[in-house]
């Protein structure tokens, strides 16, 4: 058995091939719920209800797919440059800090005082990335060991800042930051419920990142790094320059994530604002091959599928370790036919 390139894959075959992994996963959510004894048609079907099946519900997908697809851009942007980021969880923290320490006392109000907040915040998770990508582009060190560890560095340092510093004194119990001034959170899309302009602010960067990748030079400089290096830098293309530029975005969009969190959702600083969010948006980045648009949807698939669970959890009594099961199932699965709709088993 071997693997043949294939030239061009036909529309059956780049889209088929996805839709069965979905189509699998969905065989395996139901296996996985047949073995904790519940009825599969009935527990998927609670996972949906309890991810689209009220506007509540809806709404509480929105804004759990917010952050999850500022960290899937992070992720899509420096793969595409074989720019190994596996540290979006600590930039995020990094934006979330620089968020909840310039909010709590704003120099500026408003939406003036919200767009410096937020520049701020992606600088500082920008800032977070490059200093594992002058390691790998002057030294060779591997970025997937530095940014990996630069995750629990992070962490560390905000619970030290929390537990220190940084702590509300008013606050009782979790530590937890100051709360960020009300003039310079993100204002509710929708009044009376917790969806905020993050999720506009997301679906404005989804956008953003594939203007970049389809029409502008650095999206093409991107994507000839990441196809073949060598070539790329005999073809002219500044290799390092591109890696740094790459870096400073993926950081930026990953800070970002925890910049909408704090601003716009959680209104303060706590050591469990992300439940892993940088983490999974690996897996949201996988999921959508990739693509800025695709990231959008995966990112939704995604929340809605934990959101889901948690109803599905409480109604029905079915652990709600499903979710990751099927999320790491549904990640395997499309891995397996982005790879098959590139190459060919030949079995001879």
């Amino acid at each position: 058995m071997r693997l043949e390139p294939v030239a061009n894959p036909g529309l059956l075959r780049r889209l088929g091939l996805p839709a069965a992994a979905l189509v699998a996963t969905v065989v395996t959510g139901s296996l996985l719920a047949l073995s904790a004894g519940a009825d599969p048609l009935a527990t998927l079907g609670l996972i949906v209800t309890g991810a689209v099946g009220s506007k509540f519900a809806a709404l509480e997908t929105l804004n759990r797919a917010t952050p999850l697809i500022f960290t899937g851009l992070a992720v899509a942007v420096a793969f595409r440059a074989k720019l190994w980021n596996i540290g979006a969880e600590a930039q995020l923290y990094a934006g979330a800090l620089v968020t909840a320490v310039l909010g709590a006392h704003p120099i500026v109000t408003g939406v003036p005082g919200m767009a410096l907040i937020g520049l701020a915040a992606a600088l500082a998770g920008a800032l977070v990335l490059l200093g594992p990508v002058l390691l790998k582009t002057r030294l060779g060190v591997d970025e997937v060991v530095t940014t990996l560890l630069l995750n629990f560095v992070l962490l560390l340092v905000v619970s030290m800042l929390l537990e220190g510093v940084l702590k509300d004194p008013m606050g009782m119990g979790w530590p937890k930051s100051a709360p960020v001034a009300k003039s310079v959170r993100l204002p509710r899309l929708i009044e009376g419920l917790r969806l905020h302009w993050g999720f506009g602010l997301a679906l404005i960067a989804a956008g953003l990142v594939w203007l970049m990748q389809a029409r502008m030079r650095l999206g093409y400089e991107i994507r000839a790094v990441g196809l073949n290096r060598a070539a790329a830098r005999f073809a002219g293309v500044p290799v390092g320059a591109v890696l740094v530029k790459t870096a400073l975005i993926s950081g930026g969009l990953a800070a970002l994530a925890g910049f909408s969190e704090v601003a716009g959702l959680k209104g303060t600083l706590t050591l469990d604002l992300s439940p892993g969010f940088g983490y999974t948006g690996v897996i949201v980045a996988m999921l959508a091959a990739l693509h800025p648009g695709g990231v959008v949807v995966a990112a939704l698939f995604v929340a809605g599928v934990f959101v889901g669970s948690d109803a599905m959890s409480r109604a029905a009594g079915v652990p709600s370790y499903i979710a990751d099961l099927l999320l790491a199932s549904a990640l395997l699965y499309m891995v397996l036919a982005m790879q098959l709709v590139r190459y060919r088993v030949v079995w001879r």
